[in-house]
């Protein structure tokens, strides 16, 4: 069995926690075993999974592989001391806050010899398939996509763009690569209101 601990308990992290506890018959996951869990709030034992501290989960030897779903900007931080101390990683998307920082994470994995997986589970949805058959062979001439949600903690989640790029990656999996032609943000503090629109172009525009 291949040790494992989940690091951040929220949507996503219980979400892997249920699903390496209760894994598909015949699936990779019969062989994770989810030794604990990695939270700052004490929360004790959730179901059978224990909490564990950071630096016991780092220190295990039976730990061999650490999945990350804390906010976006611990990320970068989370991977490298994973990776230092010998543990492979999956990491929600995205990996890091900056295209150099996640070359660093990458170049660090194939020192380490350990792999380096970062996971949009967006992609791997039935309904997120289906939608990209229906595109197939498509060009996409004219279209708008709209996000709309509650304002995030920038100090989390990074800046805005970071906020929804895990959903700007269905265009360019559907369509190809993208070029941002312009950006504007409004933000009103007073109503805690803010948005962003961003205008993109493809390939064969």
């Amino acid at each position: 069995m291949f040790g494992t601990v989940v690091v951040g308990v929220g949507i996503a992290g219980l979400a892997r926690m249920r699903d390496l506890m209760n894994p598909l018959p015949s699936s990779p996951s019969e062989h994770l075993k989810l030794l604990g869990f990695v939270s700052r709030r004490s929360l004790g034992n959730i179901n059978e999974a224990k909490q564990i501290s950071l630096e016991d989960a780092l220190r295990s030897k039976e730990i061999h592989a650490a999945f990350i779903s804390t906010e976006n900007r611990s990320h970068e931080e989370t991977i490298r001391m994973f990776l230092e101390a010998g543990k492979h990683v999956l990491v929600e998307y995205p990996m890091a806050l900056s295209a150099k920082a996640a070359r660093e994470l990458w170049e660090m994995a194939e020192q380490k010899d350990k792999v380096l997986h970062v996971e949009h589970i967006e992609l791997l949805t039935e309904e997120y398939k289906q939608l990209k058959k229906e595109v197939a062979g498509k060009d996409l001439v004219k279209g708008t996509l709209h996000f709309t949600g509650s304002v995030l903690d920038e100090n989390r989640t990074g800046f805005p763009a970071f906020s929804g790029i895990a959903r700007l990656t269905w265009l360019i999996d559907l369509f190809g690569d993208l070029t941002v032609t312009s950006a504007t943000r409004v933000k009103q503090k007073d109503k805690n209101y803010s948005r962003m629109t961003v205008h993109f172009q493809t390939a064969k525009e």
